[in-house]
């Protein structure tokens, strides 16, 4: 795969679009039981962006607002946002790229319901510019509902993005997320009180939160941290630093140029010498 800024379609020719269909039919092949799923979500369409509206309203479904309504706004809203359509590919290139258990392109747009939540919340954050809050926050708690990932629609999250497993995730309403940040289950984004305004954290490019870290207040996380699994940020984490602990503290350098694609999780990464450097 190239890298996630190379993801992009060039007019009629998709290349993105191509393989998902190529691993779509050699998956039909393998698996006749399938066969039904893979061709209402992904044969039966024309573009990727139509298969992913009509899968995701399926998937959001419920006799207040039904998979037609979902299926019509989503392809709405697609047809008039060539960066939604961007945005699109280069969150798939981000969890094939580094979620392990990701073998094929096919697999966040089918079953991986933290890529699910995310695009959810992108159809959700354009509605909430738009002015249509109600059906705004009702997209998130369908979302919280179905994917147990809460994300409120004002929050800000660019492009590039891995929810892995995404179980318990929570992202509050001024919170921000810069590109390339991977986010693992059970982290929280929120607030550290009953505070009015802006008040929850800014994540900043290439990112990488451990699995159980609470980030709480209107602090800001650089470019390129670290923030180790179990953590409880409570102060403004330098760029290009790993924290740890409750509450966390600086223990040394991000131990990699861009922790967020590698994944690396472990602490021992990080030298003495890089320890050293941070004091």
């Amino acid at each position: 795969m190239p890298h996630q800024a190379e993801v992009k379609s060039f007019g009629s020719v998709d290349p993105v679009w191509q393989k998902v269909k190529t691993e779509a039919e050699q998956a039909v092949e393998a698996d006749k039981v399938i066969a039904g799923l893979i061709y209402n979500a992904i044969l039966n369409h024309q573009t990727l962006e139509e298969a992913l509206a009509y899968h995701l309203s399926q998937r959001l479904d419920h006799s207040d607002v039904d998979a037609s309504v979902l299926n019509r706004t989503f392809n709405e809203i697609i047809n008039n946002d060539e960066e939604f359509r961007r945005t699109l590919r280069i969150d798939m290139a981000a969890v094939f790229e580094r979620d392990p258990a990701c073998n094929r392109l096919l697999e966040p747009l089918l079953y991986f319901k933290g890529f699910h939540a995310l695009q959810t919340h992108r159809f959700a954050h354009h509605l909430w510019q738009k002015g249509s809050l109600d059906f705004s926050l009702y997209l998130q708690s369908q979302s919280s509902r179905i994917f147990g990932v809460d994300i409120h629609p004002k929050a800000k999250i660019g492009s590039g993005i891995m929810f892995d497993h995404a179980t318990a995730l929570v992202i509050g309403e001024t919170a921000e997320v810069g590109d390339y940040t991977s986010i693992l289950h059970n982290v929280t984004l929120g607030g550290s009180g009953k505070n009015i305004g802006d008040r929850h954290p800014k994540i900043g490019n290439n990112v990488m939160i451990g699995a159980g870290s609470k980030i709480l207040g209107n602090i800001t996380v650089g470019n390129c941290a670290r923030i180790a699994a179990g953590s409880v940020v409570l102060e403004d984490v330098p760029k290009e630093t790993t924290v740890a602990g409750v509450p966390a503290k600086v223990i040394g350098a991000a131990g990699c140029n861009e922790p967020a694609r590698t994944m690396n999780q472990l602490l021992n990464v990080v030298s003495d010498k890089e320890a050293g450097d941070n004091e």
